[in-house]
């Protein structure tokens, strides 16, 4: 079978599960867990099968980095369409958090789901790649054992990068939330490809700490805090900064504005000096008034 129709197979059964879950998990009633944890196992699942393709597409499946980058795009338009608010994101809850838009334990509810997805999908990636249905999957299985990190630079670097990304990536979002679902998506989903792509050399340009939890803290290297450091602080920063820069503060934190003017367009005249107006305006007026008169004279006359 062709290597790139199996891999638009495997993308097609994990958009399928995600489906068939919904309506099972919504019958629990757990608000909105349900829908990030399935968010997050659509968009972890496709990543791992896309992580393959770039790292093993150009030798062992023929095809470059342009194919991932489209397939890329076309699922993160499909998970934001389909996701039913759900963002697979802890970054965008943490967002969310800090405008007050949700409580606390709702957050902490949604990352908990985010790891849970991300759980679900390692396992049927794992047991998709065990059946070997092309040589690429044969490759990585022989390799798994010692995989490559996807971080190729200093680990300040690769913060920077990380944070910087997500700086733009979520002004964008809170710029674009009043636009239609699908217009957001796809403006969303090209930006985040471009960026990943600009990124793809330094972090692989992941922008998210629970994707970068199951793609990369496994492989040696690098220890969990130079992963955590890079993948979780960078990101978490860009996103704080990005919340500044949009509303001169940090709603749960405080309401005065740091960043924009709240002076009126208009200005007030000051008490002390309404006596002197209040003249003005008489003298103008009793002149008026005069004028008036002398105008109603002459005609007479």
């Amino acid at each position: 079978m062709s290597g790139l129709n199996v891999s638009v197979g495997y993308f097609l059964v994990a958009f399928a599960l995600s489906q068939v879950a919904h309506p099972l998990l919504n019958s629990l009633n757990l608000g909105n867990f349900h829908n990030e944890l399935l968010a997050s196992f659509l968009l972890v699942a496709c990543w791992l099968e896309l992580q393959i393709l770039v790292e093993l597409g150009a030798w062992a499946g023929g095809f470059g980095l342009d194919v991932s980058l489209t397939l890329l795009f076309l699922i993160l338009v499909i998970q934001g369409l389909s996701g039913r608010g759900a963002s697979g994101n802890p970054s965008i809850t943490m967002q969310s958090f800090l405008l007050s838009k949700i409580s606390f334990l709702t957050a902490f509810g949604s990352m908990i789901a985010h790891f849970v997805g991300a759980m679900f999908a390692k396992l049927l990636a794992k047991y998709y790649w065990s059946l070997e249905l092309i040589d690429m999957h044969m490759f990585h299985n022989m390799m798994a054992q010692e995989c490559s990190p996807t971080l190729r630079v200093s680990v300040l670097q690769g913060a920077f990068t990380e944070g910087i990304c997500m700086l733009i990536l979520h002004l964008l979002a809170m710029r674009t939330e009043e636009l239609s679902a699908l217009l957001r998506a796809t403006i969303f989903a090209a930006t985040n490809t471009l960026l990943t792509c600009m990124a793809n050399s330094y972090t692989l340009g992941l922008f998210n700490p629970v994707l970068a939890f199951a793609l990369t803290f496994h492989c040696a290297g690098y220890s969990f805090l130079e992963y955590a450091t890079v993948y979780w602080l960078g990101p978490t920063a860009g996103m704080i900064v990005a919340v500044f820069f949009h509303h001169g503060h940090i709603p749960l934190l405080s309401h005065k504005n740091w960043l924009f003017s709240q002076k009126s367009r208009y200005r007030i005249p000051k008490q002390k000096n309404l006596p002197i107006l209040k003249r003005a305006a008489s003298l103008i007026w009793g002149k008026r008034i005069v004028i008036q008169k002398n105008g109603g004279r002459n005609a007479n006359e």
